[in-house]
């Protein structure tokens, strides 16, 4: 969807990933694995991808700052107000447990999302949930996200920055930061990190989530350990989208519950006790009727908004135009090392707006939002 105010300033907003990663843009070409072969030809095994800069034609037409918003907004089913709603705390654990499998999305296997821009920010509303993002860093790549429902009393604040490094056959994405679940009529914290993305081209192309997730709340003494498997190297053994784990007491670390299931399809869980197995997550519910985001207040779209400042290149790519999205890549770049000289020349730092940071000594990222609450935001998803 491409919106135009009277300036001319455009907002361009792409539908959300489906079950099935379906993007805007066919790139089912027969020749990707060459193209993509080609492309790290000349990249070291083990090297940071940090800087590595994709040409338009390995991009989406969406950046990181939005499918990082879009696991919070774009939901078919609202498994977050089920949160805070349970009446005891292990029934709200376990829901935070299934809310946490539902914030992953199918990547699209070759190509990969925009890498914000210093201050970019996107902000958008699914009826009385707000969500905020803003890049707070660029070198290394930083992103902070902010989401409250007062109506519910839930508070999000996620502190994110990716790594990517190249593995000769593969590549591996580590998501570092802490994520925050804050339940706040009920007093209780949750954390927890995400699994990993793994790329691999050869012997069989894929793409996965994989690794070891744990969620924890100090407020019930309950935690959850969750391991996320992509298929073996071979593609022979392993279970492709699959997700096991177990929730348990933190003092006695007795189980409670197992937890089995593929994050594309359902998720088990199965009382210790009792024997009794449940459905606590169902993938169709939960990626069933996703609604592109529109514009409901023009003028209060900020000019940092990720739709407005990768809008030239979204549109070059949607219509594959490829050497106007060359240059509006460039262009986009440019402006950035410009903005960079002159800030450099002035000895000045950049300071986000909406978050404080600050640096752990380990070399990790925290962030706190300067507001309590999310304000209504100019981008909304519509309910039906």
């Amino acid at each position: 969807m491409v919106t135009r105010s009277k300036d001319e300033t455009k907002v361009v907003l792409t539908r959300p990933l489906s079950l099935d990663g379906d993007s805007e843009v066919d790139y089912r070409a027969p020749n990707l694995i060459q193209r993509l072969s080609s492309l790290f030809k000349n990249v070291r095994p083990g090297s940071d991808l940090t800087h590595f800069k994709l040409p338009p034609l390995f991009n989406f037409p969406k950046s990181h700052l939005q499918c990082y918003g879009e696991t919070v907004y774009c939901i078919g089913s609202d498994m977050l107000s089920r949160c805070s709603l349970a009446d005891n705390s292990v029934d709200r654990f376990t829901s935070v447990v299934a809310w946490s499998i539902s914030t992953l999305r199918p990547p699209i296997f070759g190509v990969a999302p925009y890498n914000p821009i210093l201050g970019e920010t996107h902000h958008v509303s699914r009826a009385n949930l707000n969500v905020l993002l803003e890049q707070i860093s660029h070198h290394p790549p930083v992103s902070a996200l902010h989401a409250t429902d007062e109506e519910q009393n839930i508070e999000l604040i996620w502190c994110q920055q990716c790594v990517s490094k190249f593995h000769g056959a593969s590549v591996e994405t580590e998501v570092r930061g802490k994520r925050q679940l804050k339940l706040l009529s009920r007093g209780e914290t949750y954390e927890m990190n995400s699994p990993n993305l793994l790329i691999r081209f050869l012997p069989i192309p894929g793409v996965d989530w994989a690794g070891n997730v744990r969620i924890r709340c100090p407020e019930s003494g309950l935690e959850a350990e969750l391991r996320y498997g992509p298929k073996s190297f071979l593609g022979l053994r392993g279970s492709h989208k699959s997700v096991k784990g177990k929730i348990y007491e933190t003092s006695t670390r007795r189980t409670l519950f197992e937890v089995n299931g593929h994050w594309d399809r359902t998720v088990t869980m199965k009382d210790i006790n009792s024997g009794k197995l449940s459905i606590i997550y169902n993938a169709k519910d939960v990626f069933s009727g996703l609604k592109t985001p529109v514009v409901n207040d023009l003028q209060g779209v900020r000019s940092s908004e990720s739709a407005v400042v990768w809008s030239e290149l979204s549109q070059a790519i949607m219509s594959q135009d490829w050497e106007k999205a060359k240059e509006a890549k460039n262009a986009l770049e440019e402006k950035q090392r410009e903005l960079l000289r002159e800030r450099e020349s002035k000895g000045a730092t950049w300071v986000p707006q909406h978050f404080c940071v600050t640096y752990s000594k380990d070399g990790g990222w925290d962030c706190s939002p300067t507001q309590q609450w999310v304000p209504p935001a100019p981008i909304v998803v519509p309910l039906s």
